[in-house]
């Protein structure tokens, strides 16, 4: 008699099949939210190859996914920590500490002596990203790293920053500081290793130290190195500081089995039990071809599209948004005029760079895309490389926003550092001047502006979740193999779709992971996903429920309103709302940030004043160099900021030779990584520096308001 385990998870199915004590089979495989597909695709291969047979074998399931899945071919249903446990007692019967590490939960179990053998304590976390694979491998498709590339990362010896545990969002927007303040990816990477051990052993522990004996489990902590080398590190440290007595031999193991625990958990507890028969796949097949669609049609909504002709309405108005007859800004000329000078607009965004240039007519000569690199002065060399290749080499004045702004406006000579709220108000109220509210969906933030007679009167700011902003929906689309571009496509083909909750990420990338069980494909899921935005937009981050109260005139911009997916979602929940709504989406939405900007250099360009820019050659010859060590951690407060020094060889400048981290002449130095203003100033050295450049101002500056009152309340001696 033959016994089969298998492992429904959150990203992957894993499944082994034995005969007596022998394996016949195992397999590990991403299931790509196609749960029930993927298991049937594995028990026919288990009945071709190895004669899994109906009424006679027997099948067991565990993991989140199985419980729909299980009831269809005959199987049990046993809970993953148990089946876990189950396998570890039995293979490793010394081991005092397990940690599981999954695609979206973690689990540690304490095994410790009791009278009458061992008892066992349990912790799970599975409401949270914070701690998961999903936590390490969303941040490093931001930083454009591969998989092959993140399994031979380090962890030893690499200089580790403050990265928020607790959240997975709070951890992305930590690693978006990190990158552009130039931090290597390789420290971040380290540092995200880091925070997955610290938030395990905080919150999965409860105060219990886990003994020398500690075994490894699932997908991150058998593939990731630098994760292996985190948990070494921090069971040592943990170790010496609570004086646990370590016995010799390797204190920490990671089999090669790890992905397969749960499975064979599942067989050594199915061994003892006789009413788990295998029923083939037939009802299965029935669910996957007919059962889940009529399940869809009870509980799903309709999907994107909706009527025919309404959607074929909005096609025709909101495909090209230059169709909305927009004016104000002359589409690209045909013949750029390269001798005149011309304003540059750069906007250095949280996952893209954009640049445009215009003329000193308001003319958009020309536009430009770089996907970030991690590092804002690569970034920067980037655009700048692309204008200098489109012909315009006379700059007559430079204009930056974004994330990157504070950073980059000494380094590349910008005449002016425009707040993104200013810029992209501008450039809206410049298509669009009696707008009434400006929505701006960008990759890691949502801004929304209401204004009174072409001011801004209120604003709301969303930059601490991803929920409702472009960058979760790319995370999506990559989690399913979809192109970014192709998103809306697929999304559109789904004729129905399931109800996602509004608000935190984290909660609706676990509200996936249900409606995947339950059978929805990713087209159905990615429309649920574009039709949810809206709320989290307007409700959730703006905080605005009447709708009506702010206006009737909409004008949507940012990278994120290129998908029409979200235009769609977009347009229908404002109409909802708002009857007799005029929604207008700006003819650059990507690049609207940037044309603000260079719209704010106007009269900087029709008086001729000489501009900053420091010029192509040296921007591209940029030499850098980053800090983070002990040397830079900010003391002017408790919060000790684990700041990072960013020095650029620039001509002429100073350099900072008194500095604990010093720096010759001919380099400038940028400092990134404070939360305060105070963290500018490097330390006391500096502090001497500032003081002694006021005292010789005052010297040579007298303030003689202080000089005539000294001298008419000065003290006089009286004789006596």
């Amino acid at each position: 008699m033959k016994i089969a385990g298998i492992d429904v998870g959150s990203t992957t199915v894993k499944a082994t099949l034995v005969d007596g004590d022998t394996i016949l089979w195992q397999d590990y495989q991403r299931h790509n939210t196609r749960q029930a597909e993927k298991v049937l695709e594995l028990l026919t291969r288990m009945e071709a190859e190895f004669g899994l047979s109906a009424g006679e074998d027997r099948v067991f399931f565990t993991g989140s996914g199985a419980g729909f899945i299980a009831p269809l071919v005959g199987g049990k249903l046993i809970q993953e920590v148990v089946a876990v446990a189950a396998a570890v007692e039995k293979l490793h019967p010394d081991v005092s500490f397990v940690s599981e590490i999954g695609g979206e939960d973690m689990k540690t179990i304490f095994f410790k002596q009791a009278a009458g053998g061992k008892s066992k304590q349990v912790y799970m976390q599975s409401a949270c990203s914070g701690g998961t694979g999903t936590f390490i491998e969303k941040a490093a498709r931001k930083l454009s790293v591969t998989p092959e590339a993140l399994a031979v990362m380090r962890h030893a010896g690499l200089t580790i920053h403050k990265i928020s545990s607790k959240c997975g969002i709070f951890a992305e927007t930590d690693a978006n500081t990190l990158t552009k303040g130039g931090v290597p990816v390789e420290e971040i990477i380290a540092s995200l290793f880091d925070a997955v051990v610290c938030q395990n052993l905080a919150t999965l522990t409860k105060g219990n130290t886990p003994l020398p004996g500690v075994l490894l489990l699932g997908g991150p902590n058998l593939f990731f190195k630098g994760l292996q080398e985190a948990w070494r590190h921090h069971l040592a440290k943990l170790w010496a500081e609570r004086k646990v007595a370590l016995p010799d031999g390797d204190l920490i193991q990671i089999p090669q089995q790890a992905l397969y625990y749960a499975s064979l958990g599942c067989i050594e507890i199915g061994a003892a039990q006789a009413d788990a028969v295998y029923l083939g796949t037939e009802r299965l097949q029935w669910w996957i071809a007919q059962g889940q669609h009529e399940h869809k049609g009870k509980e799903g909504n309709a999907g994107l599209t909706g009527d025919a002709d309404d959607f074929k309405a909005f096609l025709e108005k909101y495909s090209d948004p230059k169709r909305l007859g927009i004016t104000g800004l002359a589409a690209a000329v045909a013949t750029p005029r390269f001798d005149e000078p011309v304003a540059v607009g750069c906007d250095f965004g949280s996952t893209t760079g954009k640049a445009v240039v215009l003329s000193a007519s308001d003319e958009l000569l020309f536009s430009c895309y770089a996907i970030s690199k991690g590092n804002p002065i690569e970034d920067a060399k980037d655009i700048m490389r692309q204008i200098r290749q489109a012909g315009f080499t006379r700059i007559g004045g430079l204009a930056i926003t974004g994330y990157g702004k504070d950073l980059l406006k000494d380094i590349l000579g910008a005449d002016a550092a425009v707040v993104e709220t200013v810029a992209h108000a501008e450039s809206a109220l410049h298509f669009c001047p009696d707008a009434d509210v400006i929505c701006d969906v960008g990759g890691c933030d949502v801004k929304i502006m209401i204004l009174r007679q072409g001011t801004v009167a209120d604003f709301r700011l969303n930059s601490q979740c991803s929920s409702g902003n472009g960058a979760f929906l790319q995370g999506v689309a990559e989690r399913y193999g979809v192109a970014l571009e192709n998103y809306a496509e697929r999304a559109f083909q789904a004729k129905a779709m399931p109800t996602l909750a509004m608000g935190c990420g984290v909660f609706l990338q676990s509200d996936m992971v249900n409606q995947q069980r339950k059978g929805w494909s990713a087209d159905e899921i990615m429309a649920s996903l574009a039709a949810v935005l809206p709320i989290n937009v307007w409700v959730y981050a703006g905080q605005l429920n009447n709708l009506r109260s702010v206006g009737r005139k909409f004008v949507l911009q940012g990278g994120t309103h290129r998908n029409l997916a979200v235009v769609k979602a977009q347009v229908d929940f404002i109409k909802s709302k708002v009857p007799g709504a005029e929604i207008i989406i700006h003819p650059y939405s990507g690049e609207a940030g940037a044309i603000g900007a260079a719209l704010c250099l106007r009269e900087h360009l029709r008086e001729g004043t000489p501009s900053r820019f420091r010029g192509f050659d040296v921007i591209e010859g940029l030499v850098h160099r980053s800090t983070t060590n002990e040397d830079t951690i900010c003391h002017w407060c408790a919060v000790n900021c684990k700041r990072t020094f960013i020095d650029v060889q620039l001509p002429g400048a100073a350099g900072r030779p008194w500095s604990k981290v010093p720096v010759e002449p001919g380099w400038e130095r940028v400092i990134n990584g404070n939360t305060c203003p105070k963290g500018l100033i490097e330390d006391v050295n500096e502090m001497r520096v500032v003081k002694a450049g006021m005292e010789e101002g005052k010297r040579a500056y007298p303030n003689v308001g202080e000089l005539v009152r000294a001298k008419g309340f000065r003290a006089v001696k009286v004789p006596v």
